[in-house]
């Protein structure tokens, strides 16, 4: 349950509190057991075996925070999030070494003018498609396009951003955002640039945006630390897809998300994307890879306390650095979510994928036969070959 507390209670600032400051206390803790088959570590292609493991954050991500508000008169509020993620089968970070690893911001908000933050936070990309994202009914850790290559789920999160997000008018929201890469002499390596505008009327939706993450290295290369997407010094969102672009000078995103409501039980989304591995004087490979990503998901709510929904996307690469037969993913989804009460619910998912064609190794340089990665819950273990199968079940409870 959601415990709105306020500011002097909680003891963080017991002298001068506001009257109409409030702090609130949330989380959710997740966890299942999940069957994969064909596991092995990201950049092989052979020794795969299935695997059975108690899985963590399978439907929503496990994490606790806080948020608070504090009004500052004339309709304007003073706001903040601090989020982190973990692992709720073993109870560590869910990115070492960051103690708030999926939110950490500060900014003002009015109903009139709009929102403005600043710190570790979403994209404006992210933050107005994600409603038509495949990953509402059908989780990231399975559902999201392979590898989450389009940034639909929440693998890129941006450090040193400042977001930008207007009120809806007339059903019409714009957001931009800007992430500070921090290297000196530069101030585009590192950096992320992203607009999304949204709109929505009645039971139909549609969201359109822009993501553009530069390596914190001009030219390409290994991805730094400074990078505003990197996690603890790694890149955000490597997996068997991607993995042979790791140094591309940049990454770039175009994507529509849209949806429409038929009735209470029935709504249906869609998604397409444009994802550009652009290339560098620093980077392995040579020339531009472009990966299309289109996607539907029926949702279906039989009864009050149960959620269907079934899902299916397709991913093309470009011929490009001498592949001749481009990589293609499809992917299958279910999902079935029944409430045990208003925060507490069991859930089971289903999953396969079948790749073909080629790709690069993870030197950006060999080509290899492309392999399976089922969501971007097995970037770190995917299929050593074309075919993947992933099943969990688990039971969420959130506070």
């Amino acid at each position: 349950m959601k415990k709105a507390l306020a500011t002097s209670a909680l003891g963080l600032v017991a002298l001068g509190a506001h009257a109409q400051s409030s702090v609130t206390l949330y989380g959710i803790v997740d966890t299942g057991i999940g069957y994969q088959s064909s596991s092995t570590s990201l950049g092989s292609t052979t020794g795969g075996h299935s695997a059975v493991k108690m899985v963590n954050g399978i439907w929503a991500g496990s994490r606790f925070g806080l948020k608070g508000a504090e009004d500052l008169g004339g309709g304007t509020k003073a706001i903040f999030q601090l989020e982190e993620g973990f692992n709720s089968a073993s109870g560590a970070e869910s990115v070492s070494g960051l103690m708030f690893s999926r939110q950490a911001y500060v900014g003002v908000a009015n109903a009139t003018y709009g929102t403005f933050t600043a710190g570790r936070q979403y994209t404006a990309y992210y933050s107005l498609l994600s409603p038509y994202s495949p990953t509402t009914w059908l989780t990231g850790a399975y559902g999201a396009h392979p590898g989450d290559i389009d940034s639909l789920d929440t693998l890129y999160r941006a450090n040193n951003s400042l977001v930008y997000t207007s009120p809806s008018m007339y059903g019409l929201t714009v957001s931009g955002s800007y992430s500070l890469g921090g290297v000196a002499g530069s101030t585009n390596a590192g950096s992320t640039i992203s607009g999304a505008v949204q709109y929505l009327n009645g039971p139909f939706g549609i969201a359109a945006g822009y993501q553009r993450i530069n390596n914190s290295t001009p030219g390409g290369g290994a991805w730094g630390a400074n990078s505003t997407t990197s996690n603890n010094g790694a890149q955000a969102g490597v997996s068997g897809i991607n993995n042979g672009y790791q140094t591309a000078q940049a990454q770039q995103r175009v994507a529509v998300t849209g949806g429409y409501a038929f009735s209470s039980q029935w709504d249906v989304s869609f998604s397409y994307s444009n994802v550009q591995y652009i290339a560098g004087t620093n980077s392995s490979f040579h020339s531009q890879a472009t990966f299309n990503t289109g996607g539907a998901v029926l949702h279906f709510k039989p009864l009050t306390a149960l959620d269907l929904a079934a899902g299916y996307s397709y991913t093309r690469a470009t011929e490009a650095n001498g592949i001749s037969s481009a990589a293609s993913y499809q992917q299958f989804n279910l999902s079935q979510y029944y409430s045990l009460s208003k925060r507490t619910g069991l859930y089971a998912l289903e999953a396969y994928q079948r790749a073909g064609g080629q790709t690069l190794g993870t030197n950006g340089k060999s080509i290899i036969n492309a392999t399976a990665d089922i969501g971007d819950g097995q970037n770190s273990a995917p299929s050593s070959s074309r075919s993947q199968v992933a099943v969990g079940v688990g039971i969420i409870t959130r506070f």
